[in-house]
């Protein structure tokens, strides 16, 4: 066994790492309140019927609001979102309504909609599932916009560095 092979969460952080998912952003809004984070674990489950699983940090203000929510929507981000995926990655909710440093309209279910992204969907919460530190939000897709074509998501290594703006 290598040296590598031997420490399985350094080992599995590089393997995860490696893939460079696609950053999303999910905001929701619930009892007058709106917020809003960048998702380090989010992807589709199902085809069949189409579902997509969220995945909230249980310290993050947006999962408060989330969990009151009937209706989340995510925000595929495209590499000329940085400077979004920064604020909403690193400031918290706790501290700064980063709507007020956002452009957004209210979308469907009354859900902000950040409109400099590639692309977004809203879905009806069906579910929550502790995963541990993060609670799984399943989706059921009810609305969306599509992506422009040729236009590159941004990254999981490009916000990498970024220290996470959720405590409380």
């Amino acid at each position: 066994m290598s040296h590598k092979e031997s420490d399985p969460r350094s080992t599995f952080d590089l393997a995860v790492a490696a893939a460079d998912a696609s950053m999303w952003i999910v905001t929701t809004a619930a009892g007058g309140q709106r917020a809003g984070c960048l998702l380090g674990f989010a992807t589709q489950v199902s085809i069949d019927p189409r579902r997509f699983l969220a995945c909230l940090s249980k310290r993050n203000h947006t999962y408060g609001v989330a969990c009151r929510a009937s209706h989340l929507a995510i925000h595929l981000l495209s590499e000329e979102s940085l400077a979004l995926a920064q604020l909403f990655g690193s400031k918290s909710g706790f501290e700064l309504d980063k709507f007020e440093h956002s452009d957004w309209q209210e979308g469907p279910h009354s859900l902000p909609i950040l409109t400099a992204t590639a692309s977004w969907f809203t879905g009806e919460i069906l579910d929550r599932t502790d995963v541990g530190d993060h609670v799984g939000f399943l989706l059921a897709p009810t609305a969306a916009r599509a992506p422009t074509r040729g236009v590159p998501p941004l990254r999981y290594a490009a916000v990498a560095d970024l220290m996470p703006g959720n405590q409380p």
